[in-house]
């Protein structure tokens, strides 16, 4: 890092954007704090900012395999690796011997190591130039794993993820033709991260509305998975109930490594347990499941006071009303 700031001759790479030249940057912070305060969101600069970006990313991955090629640059493979450090952690953070099943409190020691890790972790991935960005970018990754009080998580935490991929877009970071690598690679490996810290941790779900919601955890990577199957020439939504089909297919498509991990974590018939997604099953093609799950995930989550009233605003994502 050091060496990189010495230099007096900064790469293209390290010059500041013209889009953000004179920028301001600011710790997010929470800005919804009543329920007519959800009037103000739908109408921001940041809901538009964000739904956009989740749109962008499903159109990108559209009838694409997760094994396909793609782009991965530098600013991926250093995700990669903060992500891999954050996987490490609950190695090195094994769960404490407690009364109670749920919620193990060793979630609250790995939770402070990122707490206290995580402008360093973000300085990583965003260069020099651009390090104003670093503490109003990094408040998203720790908004991203779960709240350490209640050893919860849920899609809120989610959102954040995606809040804090959209950032290092807004700030281009990231760019455009990182679209797939977003998804494919980052997102699919903070999904892997989430997914032992829920198994490891007993987490909490977070808000779930248990077997009438689409899932205990995760909303997002059923969105994307299912742009991946629209147009399919072999599965259809009824194939992903089958057992079968989903272990010969779950490398290839996020939709179906979602119901592995359901069918790992849950027991019992499937209609029972996941009766949502049960239902969505019998939806005669991927292209109607995958609107029906964007119309759903607006309604169901950044339209519901619970999960927003948690959400951070700064610069990059701000509560302003849209900018005409």
């Amino acid at each position: 890092m050091a060496e990189r700031e010495q230099q007096t001759d900064p790469s293209p790479k390290d010059e500041v954007p013209a889009s953000l030249h004179g920028h301001c940057f600011i710790v997010p912070k929470k800005e919804i704090s009543t329920v007519p305060d959800m009037a103000k969101w739908k109408r921001s600069q940041a809901y538009a900012d964000y739904m956009g970006f989740v749109l962008a990313l499903n159109d990108a991955v559209k009838g694409k395999k997760l094994t396909c090629e793609y782009k991965v640059s530098e600013a991926t493979e250093k995700l990669m690796e903060l992500l891999d450090i954050l996987d490490r952690w609950i190695d090195e953070t094994p769960p404490v011997d407690q009364p109670s099943r749920f919620g193990n409190k060793a979630f609250r020691t790995w939770y402070g190591k990122l707490d206290q890790e995580a402008e360093n972790l973000v300085s990583t991935v965003i260069p020099p130039a651009l390090s104003a960005a670093v503490p109003e970018v990094a408040v998203y990754l720790k908004e991203s794993v779960g709240n350490s009080t209640r050893i919860d998580y849920g899609t809120g935490h989610e959102a954040a993820f995606a809040a804090f991929l959209f950032c290092l877009c807004k700030i281009e970071v990231l760019k455009v033709d990182d679209q797939l690598a977003i998804v494919f690679r980052v997102f699919n490996r903070y999904l892997e991260v989430m997914r032992k810290l829920q198994k490891t941790y007993r987490m909490e779900p977070a808000g779930s509305q248990g077997v009438w919601g689409l899932d205990d955890f995760q909303f997002l990577p059923f969105i994307w998975g299912s742009a991946q199957l629209v147009d399919n020439p072999t599965l259809e939504p009824r194939h992903f109930v089958d057992e079968k089909v989903v272990n010969e297919n779950y490398n290839d498509y996020m939709f179906l490594e979602c119901i592995l991990f359901i069918t790992e974590m849950k027991t019992g018939p499937f209609a029972e347990h996941s009766n949502q997604l049960w239902n969505i099953s019998a939806v005669p093609s991927w292209s109607k499941v995958n609107q029906g799950l964007v119309r759903m995930y607006k309604a169901e989550c950044l339209e519901k006071f619970p999960v927003i009233q948690h959400f951070k605003f700064g610069s990059l994502l701000p509560l302003l009303p849209v900018k005409p």
